[in-house]
């Protein structure tokens, strides 16, 4: 969007760091060496993580992704030794050091671009919320001088680095955001639309960015440009996504075609951040489930809700869809953050507090301890109002640090387990679909005629699924490419509960890698106790004397075992109203079939 000066206002270090664009490093004007390509990822990857421990772990997938050689960590060691004689002899002392287990590179705002962005655009937002638009837009565009990407070319290939390059681009797209509303706010129309033009092409489904080109493009006496720029986008949404461009977005449409002159913005500050999870197209069912959950949500400030069920129920996509029809209700922000590593290890608390900072806009002084960071993240949130989804929580001590004590934001935390130790929460019970669902999401993969051509053999195939969402993802996507194979044919492949996990494999989409990742999260005397319970019916209710006779025992103790498995996960109990001496019990359905072959039944 902008070129970067020569003589940048922020930069008065002799040492400087880039990762907004080519990864650089230099001192006094002068480019350091910085090695081999490996060397530069682990440069890359600690630049990204700043003032905080990179693990050991991340830095090798980083390098080597999941295929790292026998010596990786004797590797590490040498690319870091080489790194950090490199910046001492460049006089700028030991800024590499080892600390909890991962290495930290030391630097400041002066000294590395995205932090200099971040803090930029932090002023500028909050001069914009104090009314003072001028400084907010030249503080706003000068963060976006700092901006020389696309984020580390070159070192795409690493998926690590990847992942960091994308969030920097969001960042990016988000300041932009924000500079625009500040600029139009200021009276500046002309600049914001040749400026925001070259990135709504790149970036067509961003909403506020077209916004603001639509308002930059009428105010500027462009109606008719304006009108076109908000087809465009409603073409691209109904052809990418399914849907239609949101209610503020046609409210300004309306505007723009009754030619009416746009109210000048207030004194306000900008849009919040938006960054969720696409909301996917065809998401089905959950309309009571749903309905409850953001009735509750709208109506109680500071209230944590916990979504629990078993791997392939859909949490995540119920909190992602509510989260987004919450637009408007929290000016804070609506955000996710996963608290789950790739290989599904529990994030750090260092790191997930790191995230949810960047979100808030806000930098970590170097040397900041875990507690004191998450303080900080506790204050801005009792200060704002936002909307925060913790994915996939591994227990309570990774959620409880982070959640408000006081204020208005609302926390969506989702869990297998039941995560019993947070209180006060509102729990909800994702379960998985009716068969109706369940059969209407079949035929949104695969189409609804071919549904309604062998509707018994569909019922059978959803059946096979569990009536849950990532099974049938899995088995339509496939279904969608294999137009020859009739549904009664794949449904006999899926009655034979020894292949299912293996049929419910499509693309990278596959079912038993989700289930393998529960599994491992459970205990070894919950795996062992799911062995011997497999062997009874598949998909069938039992009762406590039922669970004593296979797992061995009294009842009593049987019950008290089967009340720990349900505070996992690895246990459910019927939505009826039940006691301990007239309950059903039943296991998760692909848990199940994972437990059958883990116990060869």
């Amino acid at each position: 969007m902008y070129t970067t000066p020569a003589n940048p206002t922020t930069v008065t270090s002799p040492l400087r760091f880039s990762v907004l664009g080519p990864l650089s490093a230099e001192a006094g004007g002068q480019a350091l060496p910085l090695g081999p390509l490996k060397q530069r990822i682990v440069l890359a990857a600690l630049l990204c993580h700043p003032n905080s421990p990179v693990s050991v772990e991340l830095l090798t997938r980083a390098v080597w992704d999941d295929d790292p050689p026998r010596t990786a960590r004797k590797n590490l060691q040498l690319y870091v030794s080489a790194l950090r004689k490199t910046l001492s002899l460049a006089g700028a002392g030991d800024r590499i050091s080892l600390h909890c287990g991962g290495y930290v590179l030391r630097a400041d705002a002066r000294e590395l671009d995205s932090l200099g962005f971040l803090e930029l655009a932090r002023a500028g937002r909050e001069s914009f919320a104090d009314g003072d638009v001028e400084r907010a837009a030249r503080l706003l565009r000068e963060a976006l001088t700092l901006w020389n990407g696309p984020p580390l070319p070159g070192l795409g290939h690493s998926e690590v680095l990847q992942a960091e390059a994308d969030r920097l681009t969001l960042r990016y797209l988000g300041v932009c955001e924000d500079w625009a509303e500040a600029a139009l706010a200021a009276g500046r129309p002309g600049e914001v639309a040749e400026a925001v033009d070259g990135l709504v092409e790149s970036h067509p489904l961003r909403e506020r960015l077209r916004a603001a080109q639509m308002t930059a493009l009428h105010r500027s006496g462009r109606r008719g440009e304006a009108m076109a720029a908000y087809d465009e986008l409603r073409q691209h949404l109904a052809r990418e996504l399914g849907l239609s461009p949101s209610p503020a977005l046609e409210s300004l449409y309306r505007t723009v075609l009754a030619d009416e002159e746009a109210a000048p913005a207030p004194a306000a500050r900008p849009s919040a951040p938006v960054e969720l999870p696409v909301d996917i197209a065809d998401f089905t069912g959950r309309g009571e489930t749903l309905a409850q959950l953001l009735e509750t949500i709208a109506g109680g400030d500071g209230v944590t809700h916990v979504l629990v069920g078993p791997a392939g129920v859909g949490k995540t996509a119920l909190a992602v869809r509510a989260a987004h029809r919450l637009e408007g209700g929290f000016p804070g922000g609506r955000i996710l953050v996963s608290l789950r590593r790739r290989d599904s290890g529990a994030k750090s608390l260092e790191s997930v507090t790191a995230e949810l900072l960047a979100h808030a806009g806000l930098g970590v002084a170097p040397g900041t301890s875990p507690d004191r960071a998450a303080a900080l993240w506790r204050d801005w949130l009792a200060e704002h109002k936002a909307l925060v989804v913790l994915d996939d929580a591994p227990h309570e001590a990774a959620v409880r640090p982070l959640l408000p004590g006081t204020g208005r934001s609302t926390v969506v935390v989702t869990a297998r387990t039941q995560l019993a130790g947070l209180a006060p929460a509102h729990r909800v019970q994702v379960p998985p679909l009716s068969t109706a669902e369940a059969l209407e999401l079949l035929g949104r993969l695969i189409g609804t005629g071919r549904v309604l051509c062998d509707r018994a053999a569909a019922a059978r195939v959803v059946a096979a699924c569990g009536e849950l969402p990532l099974a049938i993802r899995a088995a339509g996507l496939k279904l969608a490419v294999l137009q020859h194979l009739p549904l009664a044919e794949y449904a006999e492949r899926l009655a034979d509960p020894r292949a299912l996990l293996d049929e419910l494999t499509v693309g990278d989409l596959q079912v038993r890698s989700h289930v393998a990742d529960a599994w491992a999260q459970l205990t070894d005397r919950h795996q062992d106790a799911l062995r011997r319970l497999a062997r009874l019916p598949l998909s069938g209710w039992f009762t406590a004397a039922e669970a004593a006779t296979v797992l061995g025992g009294e009842q009593r103790g049987a019950q008290r075992e089967l009340e720990r498995m349900i505070e996992a996960g690895a246990v459910v109990l019927p939505d009826s109203e039940v006691t301990a001496h007239t309950a059903a019990y039943s296991l998760p359905y692909l848990t199940h079939l994972y437990a059958r072959e883990a116990a060869r039944v």
